[in-house]
């Protein structure tokens, strides 16, 4: 082996080490760092507006950009989170009575008789009454580690909050720098790191606009309607929603449905029917109306990645991951686009039957028709599977869109 080969080895460990060592020092932070570049990316039009207010004082800038993301932003969600864990903190100290109240002898049997069809249920009165105590003892214990952790990382939360400030600062200052440098180590072409880019960026303007502008008007108007109703803990309830909208269509009747269910069953029927009839109008059609106007092509993602990536970002980075969960997974497709670009001289064409998927058949049913387009002279005939079907495109089918590109054979 030549001498610059075991150099170039050499240089390679040494740098990957000292980088996972790095790595392993900043993991604390990782956190904060991700969520500042995704609100860099995001509040950048107005960084760019701002400067030109300031006259190219960046640090001006940035400083007025984070003062209206703090008072816009951040001390409304502090707010709300403390009245949201307040909320939380009765309702489970609700539950505990009522439960041990169902648990007497009789009393589970009264309640019944207000249910349409109590008969039927009268044979499932110990199962049922077990499975609510289950739940009741659940959620008493998740609340009330909820807010062991809560009280314990109030200085670990202010602290992470400043770290998360002050890499935005600079972040939005220096960003391009840092970016450019990133893309200059990665042996990607231009095509693809731009790729990578565009779909960051895209994806999260389409989180920010489509998922989480829709959770709030849903959760925010389903919640004064609780409120109006007369249910009890509307913003627990509201917040609850919020988190559910990333469903599309169902997420936020979770709650609502059962909420006008038992408005009903107390009593309450005009408020329980007003309370159907305005979240199911109204709060329901927010996701049909707006979501197509907010986020239109920008995610270029499908609803089923939005909805794992959302999900799977909420259980492992908490509710940072309503963000970085789509964009993580928004990544992963790209990754793949790519490698399908890099190595398609090398992959197989992909021949489906046509009368199991028609959809990817589009071309052999236009060659059916009578005024289908003849083909130009010397075209090379598609390629065919052993049934004699033309191979489907190699078109990513995780997004949106399905780009006809053409394969060629190796």
């Amino acid at each position: 082996m030549k001498r610059e080969t075991i150099n170039k080895v050499v240089l390679l460990l040494v740098v990957a080490t000292i980088s996972l060592l790095f790595l392993a020092m900043i993991q604390p932070f990782l956190l904060a760092i991700f969520m500042a570049a995704l609100f860099a990316a995001m509040t950048r039009p107005l960084y760019r507006r701002l400067l030109g207010w300031f006259r190219g004082n960046r640090y001006l800038a940035a400083g007025t950009n984070l003062l209206l993301l703090m008072v816009l932003v951040l001390i409304p969600l502090i707010l709300l989170g403390a009245i949201f864990l307040g909320q939380a903190v009765s309702i489970g100290q609700a539950l505990t009575p009522l439960v041990r109240d169902l648990q007497q002898p009789g009393s589970f049997a009264d309640l019944l008789h207000q249910v349409p069809y109590y008969e039927y249920l009268l044979p499932y009165e110990n199962h049922i009454t077990r499975l609510l105590a289950d739940a009741a003892d659940t959620t008493g214990r998740m609340l009330v580690g909820g807010i062991s952790t809560v009280a314990l990382g109030t200085v670990h939360f202010l602290f992470m909050s400043l770290v998360f400030l002050y890499t935005l600062f600079f972040l939005q200052i220096d960003g391009p720098k840092v970016i450019d440098r990133i893309l200059y180590y990665l042996p990607l072409t231009d095509s693809d790191e731009r790729q990578m880019l565009e779909r960051f960026t895209s994806v999260t303007r389409a989180m920010v606009k489509g998922t989480l502008l829709i959770g709030l008007l849903q959760g925010g108007l389903a919640g004064l309607a609780f409120a109006v109703a007369g249910v009890g803990n509307a913003v627990f309830w509201g917040t609850v929603m919020v988190v559910l909208s990333i469903v599309p269509g169902i997420g936020s009747a979770v709650v609502w449905v059962p909420a006008a269910i038992g408005l009903m069953l107390g009593g309450q029927v005009a408020a329980g029917i007003g309370l159907a009839v305005f979240c199911g109008l109204v709060v329901g059609s927010i996701d049909n109306v707006l979501r197509p106007i907010l986020v239109g092509k920008d995610a270029n993602m499908h609803e089923l990645m939005i909805f794992f990536g959302t999900l799977g970002g909420l259980i492992m980075f908490g509710m940072s991951g309503l963000l970085i969960g789509p964009v993580v997974a928004a990544l992963f497709i790209t990754m793949w686009e790519i490698y399908g670009d890099a190595f398609k001289d090398m992959l197989p064409p992909v021949g489906l039957h046509p009368e199991l998927f028609p959809e990817l058949h589009g071309g052999a049913q236009a060659q059916d028709r009578p005024d289908a387009a003849p083909a130009p002279p010397g075209a090379t005939p598609t390629a065919a599977s052993p049934t004699g079907a033309p191979h489907a495109e190699a078109g990513s089918l995780l997004t949106e869109t399905h780009p006809d590109r053409p394969r060629e054979d190796a």
